[in-house]
């Protein structure tokens, strides 16, 4: 009798969409019995279900317990209501509510299941590159609106065959409602073009390819979110070209291979690293080579350094391309010219790759959303975010506080992301680059708007660094509609940690990184911090020391060795590069003294180049923390116990006078001794600094817990360092797992500090 029966309306907020969950709740309520509906709704997904009281609450418990492994559950809301009589469950259409907060999957990596369908020769997708189900495929890179169904999505243009209609119309089928569904008859399909791409050359795509790579070619292959360049990566030629053509003097090229096999066989690989590679994001993981490794990855992929950058097949496309190159790793780097974003059209590849690639792969889905791969370290306390972006954005970030009225963060000027935050989440977008390219700008804009769209969000507030050139600057200062919050680089970076790990209470916060505006008008990026999101006092720096030429002095680590030699009173003589003539070091040491195009900053980073080049490492950044990188490196060869002096001067705030480390460096040159032990003191060294200070300002103020942010801790070696200083000290370190510890992850902070600000943070 209906009224022994109970009707139960569910709302279910989060990651839900996109991710096989009506499907899912279709199959569990059939399963037990039970009659209604479920449906899309903006960003959230509704069901009424309709039963036996057991039913009902076994419904309940198996929505929480056994919901797809991409899903995540923010909320569920239930209530009961009227019992209807429904005879069975179905899927209704989706309803828009552009009021209604949605939640966006990020792209996804081929499962395993598809991948059996797609080697199977008696498949109907057979070696199909645009396979997928409900657990697996395009997201963030095809959605085009709200909610994600497939009209919204550039997968709209293509009609499903009856085949595929059946399929995704059968809720018994693992591919029911996936809406990038698609097969060799009505999907997407592969087309290659030559060096003109005046028409597609006859044949298969695959094998044309392979091909052209094993002849030294380089291809132009269209992914998910963006074009690879790829060229074989034991071919020494093919390589050296790739560089030439792309203009990319030494930065490594990441690499993909076929399997997890032959990743181990390439690099030494633990279970941190193993996890990653295999998670669903397939991010680019950063893994230390083998020795003898040179037969498969020549030295020039990723010169200067014993890390490689490597990259499992994330797309069907990928795992076609690597079965057929049978065991043969290929370099995979973004498709663009240094600097520029990643090309994502046909044509605009076709154009702005010209010159570089001798083929290009291209198919006809369109892709909606630049999105660049992920870049991932892994640590000993858990991964360490180097870029975030496909794979991960933009899936939400818990806060710790709520926002109240819907906030912009708009980030910095290098490795651009902004921050939308909205009651107790924020979407921290992917990687948007370097604002310096108009390419990139423009992006920011355009996907600024498609987050909000999808989002259905309009900031109140607006959050920026406080410097006032940087173009994101610029970009917050012409939103007239809203209310804006300048926030101080490092205080930003501090924040973006205590937010990631839920902290509201004051830290001791070590925000090191290359550069960023101080409150007195010069460079920091060697600070000792102590406050919350809502306000810090600087309680110590790093000595400052000019930067002869400005932003040059960045790209050439010999010129921050000679400011610091000079600063420490050492003769320079016979410890920097001989391309460095006497004329030019004369001229360097006028600029310094007369302060002329010499800023003064208290840079780690910085401090790092100078410490590099007293070594011996290169005497050019050919990109971001190359010298850093050869210094980390160098360092994890020995395990040498020694630490260089140092000193701590004055109070409110205090200085590190880094002069006796650089005079016990240089001395250490002079007599000889090996770069690699220089390099593992000069760790252990700031790793001793920093305990140093902690100590001091936990004796000041009371402070336990010390959080660690700014691009310099990127580097593993040296937060190992650090906690290990710390060990027995009863403080408790924090560092960056979720977003960048580098600008990248500046919008986060940005976004609590404005936050905390002007409304308060409410702690849960």
């Amino acid at each position: 009798m209906i009224d022994a029966l109970q009707r139960h309306a569910i709302r279910v907020q989060g990651i839900v969409q996109g991710v096989g969950f009506r499907p899912f709740v279709h199959a569990l309520a059939s399963r037990l019995g039970l009659a209604g509906f479920v449906a899309n709704h903006a960003g959230a997904v509704e069901i009424e279900v309709e039963g036996e009281a057991g039913a009902l609450a076994a419904f309940g418990r198996e929505l929480l317990v056994s919901c797809p492994a991409l899903a995540r559950i923010q909320a569920i809301e239930t209530r009961d209501v009227p019992v209807l009589g429904e005879g069975a469950f179905r899927i209704a259409p989706s309803r828009i509510d552009v009021s209604s907060a949605i939640f966006v999957s990020p792209d996804v990596g081929t499962c395993d299941a598809c991948l059996r369908e797609l080697f199977d020769p008696a498949d109907r997708r057979y070696r199909y590159p645009f396979i997928n189900c409900t657990a697996c495929g395009p997201r963030l890179t095809i959605i085009t609106g709200s909610p994600y169904d497939r009209e919204r999505t550039t997968m709209a243009s293509f009609e499903m065959c009856t085949s595929c209609r059946g399929e995704y119309e059968d809720p018994a089928d693992r591919r029911f409602h996936a809406e990038p569904i698609a097969c060799p008859a009505c999907g997407p399909r592969l087309t290659v073009w030559d060096r003109d791409g005046a028409s597609p050359l006859p044949g298969d795509p695959i094998a044309q390819v392979v091909d052209a790579l094993a002849r030294g070619g380089i291809v132009a292959i269209k992914g998910l979110g963006g074009f690879h360049l790829a060229c074989e990566a034991a071919n020494v030629s093919a390589v050296a070209e790739l560089r030439r053509r792309k203009h990319r003097d030494d930065k490594p090229f990441a690499v993909m291979v076929r399997d997890l096999a032959e990743a181990s066989a390439l690099c030494e690989i633990g279970a941190a690293e193993r996890t990653l590679l295999l998670s669903p994001a397939r991010p680019v993981v950063l893994v230390r080579r083998r020795t003898g490794s040179l037969g498969r990855v020549v030295d020039l992929a990723a010169p200067s350094t014993s890390w490689l950058g490597v990259m499992l097949p994330y797309t069907p496309l990928h795992h076609v391309l690597m079965a057929a190159m049978d065991g043969r790793t290929l370099v995979m780097t973004s498709g663009n010219r240094s600097d520029e974003p990643i090309a994502t059209g046909n044509g605009e590849a076709r154009s702005r790759l010209d010159g570089i690639a001798d083929l290009f792969l291209v198919h006809d889905r369109a892709i909606h959303v630049r999105c660049d791969d992920s870049v991932v370290r892994a640590s000993d306390t858990g991964p360490v975010m180097v870029r975030r972006s496909r794979g991960y954005a933009p899936a939400p970030i818990a806060l710790p506080f709520d926002c109240g009225e819907p906030v912009l963060a708009v980030g910095g000027h290098l490795k651009n992301t902004f921050a939308l935050g909205r009651g107790r989440e924020v979407f921290l977008s992917h990687h948007i680059g370097d604002l310096d390219d108009l390419r990139a700008r423009e992006a920011f804009e355009r996907d600024l708007e498609l987050y909000q769209d999808l989002f259905s969000l309009r900031p109140c507030l607006v959050a920026h660094d406080t410097h006032p050139d940087y173009a994101s600057t610029g970009l917050a200062l012409a939103r007239a509609d809203a209310t804006l919050v300048p926030v101080q680089h490092h205080h930003a970076h501090i924040a973006s940690c205590m937010t990631e790990h839920g902290l509201t209470d004051p830290v001791i916060g070590l925000a090191w990184d290359g550069a960023g505006l101080g409150a007195d008008g010069h460079i920091w990026g060697g600070e000792f911090l102590v406050g919350d999101c809502a306000t810090v006092e600087r309680a110590a720096h790093f000595r400052y020391v000019a930067l002869p030429g400005g932003d040059r002095a960045a790209r050439e680590p010999w010129r921050m060795a000679l400011a610091h030699l000079d600063d420490a009173g050492v003769e320079v003589e016979g410890l920097l590069p001989a391309v460095v003539s006497q004329a030019t070091r004369t001229a360097m040491l006028r600029m310094i003294e007369r302060r002329i195009n010499a800023p003064m900053a208290s840079s780690v980073g910085r401090l790092f180049d100078a410490a590099a080049a007293i070594c011996g490492g290169p005497a050019k950044n050919t990109f971001e923390g190359h010298a850093a990188m050869w210094l980390e490196g160098m360092a994890e060869i020995v395990d040498d116990g020694g630490v260089y002096p140092f000193e701590v001067e004055g109070l409110a705030p205090s200085v590190v006078d880094t002069r006796p480390l650089v005079r016990g460096m240089a001395a250490d040159r002079r007599a000889g001794v090996a770069a690699a032990v220089m390099a593992r003191r000069f760790h252990r060294t700031l790793a001793a600094v920093a305990a140093e200070l902690c100590r001091r300002l936990r004796h000041r103020t009371g402070l336990s817990t010390v959080v660690l942010s700014g691009g310099v801790f990127a580097n593993a070696t040296l937060v190992r360092d650090i906690e290990t200083a710390l060990a027995g000290d009863d403080l408790r370190v924090y560092c960056h797992h979720l977003v960048p510890p580098g600008d990248g992850g500046l919008s986060l902070g940005q976004l609590a500090v404005a936050v905390a600000r002007t409304r308060g943070t409410r702690r849960s």
